[in-house]
């Protein structure tokens, strides 16, 4: 489908009072949900390669556990979405946090990034950050465990 008329459709959508818009062209199939997600089907035949990335996820969870020291107890952050991981405001910004601070629950301890947006991430319980489990600027997981709080 055009992206230009999947443009169309989100601000039709976006500025009349319905919520969801679903329309098939052929063998594509266009859904949009107001305040929601976007998802465009191909045909089956082009779907069954979408199929293979799909369980590609899966691996990916594997260094997620394995970042978890079992010497580190406490308290675990982990990422309430999808993107990239930053430690501080801007590249030339000083970190949020450091191993050894105190923090306080609410305290901005990161930031994720996600679809261009700088999503502030708070800390959900007070104590010290024992660990920081993700490097600047990798990419995280839901759940992905970020940091560790004593």
């Amino acid at each position: 489908m055009d992206l230009r008329k999947l443009k169309k459709l989100i601000d039709l959508v976006q500025e009349s009072g319905i919520a969801e818009l679903e329309i098939t062209e052929g063998e594509e199939k266009v859904k949009i949900v107001k305040g929601g997600v976007v998802s465009v089907s191909a045909p089956p035949v082009m779907a069954m390669p979408a199929a293979a990335p799909a369980s590609a996820p899966a691996p990916a969870a594997a260094p997620a556990g394995e970042t978890r020291d079992p010497g580190q107890e406490g308290h675990v952050v982990k990422a309430p979405m999808v993107g990239t991981f930053y430690r501080s405001p801007s590249p030339d910004a000083k970190v949020f946090v450091e191993v050894g601070q105190a923090v306080k629950e609410g305290d901005t301890i990161c930031i994720i990034e996600a679809m261009k947006l700088m999503n502030e991430i708070e800390a959900d319980a007070s104590g010290v950050v024992k660990a920081i489990l993700v490097e600047n600027g990798q990419p995280v997981e839901y759940g992905q465990p970020l940091f560790i709080l004593g």
